[in-house]
Parts: C-alpha cells; sequence; structure tokens
C-alpha cells in the first residue's frame, strides 16, 4: 500500500509541475527561464521513479501484472 501512495505521490507531483511549467509559459511569454527549469524537474522526477519502479520490483514490494497476454500457461 505504501509503494502505491509513493507512487502516487510522484504522479502527482510531475503533473502539477507540468502545469506549472504551462502557467509559466503563457504568463511570461518567452521571457525568463521558469519554464525551462519546470519542465527540467519534470524530466527527472519522471527518471527518478522509472528507477523507483525498477527498484521496487527488484526488492518485491510490486509485482508485474503478466502483460496484455498472459503467457504462464502457454505451452
Amino acid at each position: 500500500m505504501l509503494a502505491k501512495i509513493v507512487i502516487v505521490v510522484f504522479l502527482l507531483t510531475i503533473l502539477y509541475t507540468l502545469g506549472s511549467s504551462f502557467y509559466f509559459m503563457v504568463k511570461d511569454k518567452g521571457e525568463g527561464d521558469r519554464t525551462l527549469k519546470r519542465l527540467m524537474w519534470r524530466i527527472g522526477l519522471s527518471l527518478f521513479l522509472l528507477a523507483l519502479l525498477y527498484a521496487m520490483f527488484l526488492m518485491g514490494w510490486i509485482e508485474g501484472s503478466g502483460g496484455p497476454v498472459n503467457l504462464k500457461g502457454a505451452t
């Protein structure tokens, strides 16, 4: 349950940085670097979340679903 909460918090933070970068892009009209900084934060958070998901999977905290095709029973 804790892993799901961490994932949701990261996704909400990523969405917040995406929305705030759009706001600064419209408000600053191409002037300044606030949009670039927010987008760099979004990319960094996304990469960290990807690494965190991989680490959680390796530690067994989260499990894969098997994908869209269940290959466990295939011969």
